[in-house]
């Protein structure tokens, strides 16, 4: 993860997001949903890259923030 990137994940049964150079996580939610709404607004306000990890902790998604900094040149 690059500086401030945000980082969606679960931990002891609940969903967290944590900006990469924290120590604690930002904010926790019961759901993945919720979690990932505010990790996408907190990465969208910081123009950083969400990364979205799945329940096992592999990556799921990465969504960058502003979409023209996105390096990958991909449609969509």
């Amino acid at each position: 993860m690059a500086k401030g990137d945000v980082d969606t994940y679960q931990e002891d049964g609940q969903w967290k997001n944590k900006a990469e150079g924290n120590e604690r996580a930002s904010s926790t939610h019961q759901g993945k949903a919720d979690a990932q709404a505010q990790g996408r607004e907190m990465a969208a306000d910081r123009g950083v890259e969400h990364v979205i990890k799945k329940q096992d902790g592999t990556i799921g998604e990465k969504n960058t923030y502003p979409r023209s900094r996105d390096p990958r040149d991909i449609a969509g």
